[in-house]
């Protein structure tokens, strides 16, 4: 086992053999290192003034990424290329040409989220050439300002391409920095911490498997978009912690013909291009997950693991028919994946029990599927209720089969039998519709928050379905501007 953590900080390399196992990388970057540019606002992964850079070894190639450091466990960082707002600054003292396109097109007035700005538009720099505007849109949905409306920040994520000289910049020296990265990836399980506490990150599924065994009470981190929380808000002491970041195996994607295989590890920007081309609709939905640092730290794998009822994929998954694989040791098992939530924040994982795949099935050629996502905010949001709908019709549109799955409606993700039975054997008719949405409320009795009541989760859950019919067929469009189906209650 190795006992340090490596990893490079700008142009220097860093191994901490001793440290709390759980401190996150932005209280390092500001306590330790004195780097305070990086900002802490939420402590969450809401507002994106922490904003940090972090660049990976993919296929031999550096591929650099915007997270969210206040929930980043600064362990996870090893083997990594970490970038702060700082490591900007350039040896004649020359402004970035992010930070001169900000400054010109006066994207900065208090200056307090700048510097997360400046990294989410550097992370954008590194990696696309003159992105449309809809693409920088989404790349700055999880930073928040509240002085400058935003359009100075886009326009200067246009001016900076016309400002910049590549060659000057890291994007002339990835391959540098590859061999640097890749001289410090080894086959070792780390085993950090602080003498009384310990993090594990092991570098095979092998190793995991072992490790789980030996340590069936470890809490297990993937993106830690959820369990950093725990952390910083609920103040948790989290002891031992394991980490599948280093597992190569589960950050896959392997095409299977009838059906993809993504690893757990697979994150939700890795994953946005392979379930998109399953359906358009899968691509929105995770487009819509949460901001880009969220989307760049969360993963497949530990949306499903966690079991909360609102997450968006575990709704659009099951009514895909989607399985998981589950591992214990050298043994796994598959299990639908409706099966798999049992009931509130309890699933049917044993002991040592890992989720090491999801397998998602390929839509029929007659199949129909539409998924939406209702929450108060259209970017970074988590879902009120989201709502998918699979449908495989006759050659006379009558409903041979039907899934309807939702999240928010219950302590699960979970299935609306009720509303399935009224719809197979049916014509994909506004009649069908009706009646299946009144049977939602005998499927349901969803709970009131704050996220929404239960009266509105119910009228929303049937105006989803209405939906699904308007927006996959031409009667339904046609019902729609005659004015005979009711709002839809902001879906």
């Amino acid at each position: 086992m190795r006992t340090s953590i490596r990893f490079l900080l700008g142009n220097d390399l860093h191994e901490i053999a001793a440290g709390d196992p759980t401190q996150t990388a932005l209280d390092w970057l500001r306590l330790d290192q004195r780097l305070t540019g990086t900002k802490e606002g939420c402590a969450e992964g809401d507002c994106g003034a922490c904003t940090i850079v972090v660049g990976t070894l993919r296929g031999g190639a550096m591929r650099y990424e915007a997270i969210n450091a206040c929930i980043r466990l600064l362990a996870t960082l090893d083997g990594c290329h970490v970038l702060t707002v700082e490591h900007l600054r350039r040896a004649d003292g020359s402004l970035h040409p992010v930070q001169q396109a900000m400054a010109q097109c006066h994207g900065s007035q208090c200056g307090f989220c700048t510097p997360g700005f400046v990294m989410s538009l550097y992370a954008l720099w590194l990696s696309e050439d003159r992105p449309p505007v809809a693409r920088i849109d989404d790349a700055l949905a999880g930073n928040l300002c509240r002085c400058t409306g935003y359009q100075p920040i886009i326009e200067a994520a246009q001016r900076m391409y016309e400002i910049g000289d590549p060659a000057k910049d890291l994007r002339a020296a990835r391959h540098a920095v590859a061999g640097r990265i890749a001289a410090l990836q080894d086959s070792a399980t780390i085993a950090f911490g602080d003498g009384a506490r310990r993090f594990f990150a092991p570098a095979s599924a092998d190793a995991l498997a072992a490790l789980l065994l030996e340590q069936p009470e470890a809490t297990i981190i993937a993106g830690a978009t959820d369990a950093g929380l725990w952390i910083t808000k609920e103040m948790r002491v989290l002891d031992p912690v394991i980490y599948l970041g280093r597992v190569a195996a589960l950050q896959t994607i392997e095409d299977h013909g009838g059906h993809l295989r993504i690893g757990a590890m697979v994150t939700h920007t890795g994953a946005r291009a392979a379930l998109g081309a399953l359906h358009p609709q899968l691509g929105e939905l995770l487009r819509r997950f949460a901001g880009e640092q969220i989307r760049n730290a969360g993963t497949v794998g530990g949306n499903i693991a966690n079991g909360s009822p609102i997450g968006d994929l575990p709704p659009a998954l099951i009514a895909l028919g989607a399985r998981l694989v589950l591992r214990r040791g050298d043994g796994r098992r598959e299990i639908a994946l409706e099966d798999y939530f049992l009931a509130y924040k309890k699933q049917d994982r044993a002991p040592g029990e890992f989720v090491e795949a999801v397998l998602v099935p390929r839509l029929a050629q007659d199949a129909l599927f539409h998924v939406s996502k209702i929450s108060k905010r259209f970017d970074e949001d988590i879902s009120a209720l989201c709502g998918a709908f699979h449908l495989v019709l006759d050659t006379d549109r009558r409903i041979a089969a039907a899934r309807v799955a939702f999240g928010g409606m219950a302590a699960t993700p979970k299935r609306a039998p009720l509303c399935e039975s009224a719809l197979a054997g049916h014509m994909w008719s506004l009649e069908t519709v009706e009646a299946a949405g009144r049977a939602l409320a005998r499927d349901y009795q969803p709970l009131s928050d704050l996220r929404a009541s239960s009266k509105y989760r119910a009228l929303a859950a049937a105006n989803l379905l209405r939906r699904c019919f308007i927006e996959t067929t031409q009667a339904g469009v046609q019902t729609r501007v005659a004015g005979s189906v009711r709002s839809l209650a902001n879906a």
